[in-house]
């Protein structure tokens, strides 16, 4: 048993009122469909999801679109793991799925994506890895599929974004670090164009321009963002003849590398440098306790997913998100700086 022809030979019922009955319609007599869904069950019924899809004029499909690689998610990515759950706890609501469009770090992702584009996969997408200039944009909103992206770009078709408070981060951080008497400051940048980065540092710059305190170029360190990225940017800092007293970093796969790093070098986190980071579930391990940043992934997945929802025309009644939200932390003070 496969499809809905065979379904319909098999009770006597014509093709139409099958269909119906799968599908809810509340002019199908209630023992008629449940003895369609009983039957599907026990017969194995598989939907024709691209004839199905074709008639409705959508996938019913969401996506996700993110990077991987052996330097970006060799160690499990915790951080989308927990916006996914998020992200399909509202889309469960209107019986969609979230699929992860997968685009390797070796693969250009505008060529990714357009191919994506091309074969009509997802009724709507959300893009990650947000870069300075992003094609992408302009690319959805030529094909106008509703978008939206979890971070921010100077490239701005009028689309909804969610993005962390990075500035924020930047504020606090830098304030508690000048306030604590560092001079010599330093802050990681991931590699790559990634907005983030811009909006991290620069705001880390003019804090500490406000404070008298120059933010050296040899102090801004560029990292891939992972554990042994962190581990890369301990050992330079390591082999420095003066390194500087305090360290900044914006993405939270680093901090746990940094601390192996600088503590087999014998450099005391905590003790013989400050470390202001981003809390992950590997975080709570380190000693001493990380003085960082946290939020709720879960709810910034819920927030992404309802605001894709409301530049849907189905959905916009349901849904009336803010179209760009700067998204809170909390710092989490502990032994590290």
């Amino acid at each position: 048993m496969k499809g809905i022809r065979q379904l319909a030979d098999h009770l006597d019922i014509s093709i139409g009122t099958v269909s119906r009955a799968l599908n809810g319609k509340a002019d199908v007599n209630p023992q008629t469909r449940q003895r369609v869904l009983e039957a599907a069950e026990k017969l194995g019924y598989v939907a024709n999801q691209s004839g199905r899809s074709l008639r409705k004029g959508s996938t019913g499909v969401i996506g996700f679109m993110m990077q991987t690689g052996p330097e970006i998610t060799a160690q499990g990515d915790t951080f989308f793991m927990s916006v996914f759950d998020g992200v399909q706890t509202v889309l469960a609501r209107h019986d969609l799925d979230l699929v992860a469009l997968l685009c390797s770090s070796s693969e250009d992702p505008d060529a990714y994506l357009q191919r994506t584009v091309a074969r009509g996969f997802a009724d709507a997408i959300i893009l990650s890895a947000t870069r300075r200039n992003d094609a992408r944009f302009e690319l959805l909103d030529r094909h106008k599929i509703p978008f939206i992206s979890l971070g921010r770009s100077l490239t701005d078709v009028g689309q909804p974004w969610i993005d962390l408070d990075f500035e924020g981060m930047a504020d606090a951080a830098m304030e508690r670090l000048a306030h604590a008497g560092h001079r010599e400051i330093s802050v990681i940048w991931p590699h790559g164009d990634l907005n983030l980065g811009y909006l991290f540092v620069e705001r880390c710059r003019s804090v500490l321009d406000a404070h008298g305190i120059l933010l050296r170029e040899e102090n801004i360190f560029r990292a891939k963002p992972s554990e042994s990225g962190g581990y890369a940017v301990a050992k330079e800092i390591a082999a420095r003849p003066s390194r500087p007293s305090a360290i900044a970093l914006v993405n939270e796969t680093l901090v746990t590398g940094l601390y192996k790093g600088l503590e087999e070098s014998g450099i005391r986190p905590g003790k013989d440098i400050a470390i202001v980071g981003r809390h992950s579930p590997h975080t709570q391990f380190l000693s001493p306790t990380l003085t960082g940043f946290s939020l709720s992934l879960h709810d910034l997945g819920v927030g992404l997913a309802e605001g894709l929802l409301s530049t849907m025309p189905a959905y916009q009644d349901v849904y009336a998100s803010p179209h760009h939200r700067v998204w809170p932390m909390s710092l989490i003070e502990g032994g590290s700086g």
